[in-house]
């Protein structure tokens, strides 16, 4: 699992002034031996506008009725696991009841991120937390703030296996996510991957400059003109990376100014030979390994020639963990 310790989120500040939520509001993240904790990367205006859409998405468009039949009395409701699997998105569960107003947040000692509970079940559910507020809030933000755990978990569980499987088998690179994440659901993924120990690969168009086959083919196939062009618009800021589909294609675009190759759908042994060979050229520039790499064939790719192994499945392929919330009664 993860190895992680981290201060533990206490009652949340009661309040329904949504502004100064985010002030009072104490983060979560995940702590290893040399990491800070990680809620700090999400600004607080930015997690609260996420979440605020999130809702938006779900509530009723003009009478909530459910809300109206169950009232405003301040009731609590126990957050359960009921799936193992590696915890994490309480900053986003957070985040949604203090959009909802008025709810606290009372997390358990054992809720912490990073941890993998792998004796969660549905005859073994854990409690997490406890939530306490207006009972039609609590149920306003249940499904949104559920949605978010269990997918930002699923990201992290199948993040850390991949992780565990690297460091097992003695390979020391990056296993990395893509850019291939859920539309308008990104930054929770992203932070998946983290707390399950991955890298997040560029966060946006603008983190990287990334130089693909049809950036390639759309300028006139020229890889040294594309670094090049790239190079001046970026500067010494910006790293640059371009999409290789051979040895020659890599050894052009380090020639060029590139900082990082990636090798795409290329087979095992050719790849690891051709990493090699690059390797002893351009020993400082970064090599990434991509293309239809899943978690039961990574370990075909290890080399001490390869930086970073990526895989569009972190992202696209994970199960959701099971959750639910609870009134108590």
């Amino acid at each position: 699992r993860a190895e992680a310790t981290q201060g533990h989120l206490r009652s949340s500040t009661m309040s329904s002034n949504n502004d100064s939520s985010a002030k009072k509001r104490q983060r979560i993240g995940l702590l290893t031996n040399d990491q800070a904790p990680l809620a700090p990367l999400l600004p607080p205006p930015q997690l609260d506008a996420i979440v605020k859409q999130f809702l938006q998405d779900d509530i009723p468009s003009h009478f909530d009725v459910g809300g109206y039949v169950v009232g405003n009395e301040v009731q609590q409701a126990e957050l359960l696991m009921k799936s193992p699997g590696v915890l994490a998105g309480l900053p986003f569960f957070q985040a949604v009841f203090d959009a909802c107003g008025e709810c606290s947040v009372q997390w358990e000692n054992s809720a912490v991120e990073g941890h993998s509970f792998d004796d969660a079940s549905g005859s073994n559910k854990i409690k997490l937390a406890t939530v306490t507020g207006p009972v039609s809030h609590l149920l306003r933000g249940e499904r949104t703030a559920l949605n978010s755990m269990s997918r930002c978990s699923g990201v992290a569980t199948l993040s850390n296996e991949c992780v565990r499987i690297a460091r097992t088998a003695g390979w020391q690179g990056e296993v990395a996510g893509t850019r291939k994440t859920t539309p308008g659901f990104r930054l929770v993924e992203k932070y998946g991957l983290l707390v399950g120990g991955a890298s997040t690969h560029r966060l946006d168009l603008s983190q990287m400059v990334m130089l693909k086959d049809n950036h390639i083919w759309a300028c006139g196939g020229s890889i040294e003109s594309a670094v090049k062009k790239a190079r001046r618009a970026s500067g010494f800021s910006q790293k640059i990376e371009v999409e290789c589909q051979s040895l020659e294609e890599a050894l052009t675009a380090a020639e060029a100014g590139a900082d990082v190759v990636m090798l795409d759908n290329f087979q095992p042994e050719r790849l690891k030979k051709d990493a090699a060979e690059f390797k002893s050229k351009f020993p400082h520039v970064t090599v990434e390994a991509s293309g239809g790499i899943t978690m039961s064939t990574m370990a075909d790719y290890f080399s001490p020639h390869v930086d970073v192994i990526s895989q569009g499945k972190l992202t696209q392929g994970y199960d959701c963990i099971d959750f639910s919330l609870k009134i108590i009664h």
